[in-house]
């Protein structure tokens, strides 16, 4: 699989700025990488500024495994489960008889957090997302302008740090 991280082609820059962050940035970006890159624990390191042993022990100790394979499912999939879970609630009020068609505490707890999650799913840009489209702007601007894809390099690179 060819790699697709922006800063590739630059690591020098973008390990500099790595050096800035702390502990707990380097494990965000470690995380990200993790989950979102087909990378060694080794690249994973590299990239970060941290040792093989660090990321190693992150990935056991915060259970990135079962995260990666949790994201196997999309963001789509993932609000459509929720939207049908508000939906199943919906109808067993429905199905009450007049007069009593309203949630209980309960349900109106449930469909509260449904709602809120949902909402946060639909409008809420993580960092794999904002790495993804700044990769893919990259890896078009680079065979056009090959200087002008450096420049944007070291702003995404900023921009990312200022997020993490």
């Amino acid at each position: 699989m060819q790699n697709s991280f922006f800063f590739t082609n630059f690591a020098p820059k973008f390990s500099i700025a790595m050096a800035d962050l702390t502990n707990q940035q380097k494990r965000d970006w470690a995380k990200t990488l993790y989950l979102k890159e087909n990378l060694t624990q080794q690249e994973i390191a590299d990239r970060v500024g941290v040792s093989r042993v660090s990321v190693s022990n992150w990935i056991r100790q915060n259970k990135w495994e079962e995260q990666r394979t949790a994201l196997t499912l999309t963001r789509e999939e993932q609000v459509r489960s929720l939207y049908r879970q508000v939906g199943e609630i919906n109808k067993t009020i429905e199905a009450r008889p007049e007069g009593e068609r309203f949630a209980n505490s309960a349900e109106a707890d449930i469909i509260g957090k449904l709602s809120k999650a949902i909402k946060q799913m639909e409008t809420e840009v993580g960092i794999a997302e904002v790495v993804s489209v700044l990769t893919k702007f990259i890896e078009f601007l680079r065979p056009q302008d090959h200087q002008k894809a450096k420049e944007v390099v070291s702003w995404a690179d900023a921009f990312i740090k200022s997020i993490l």
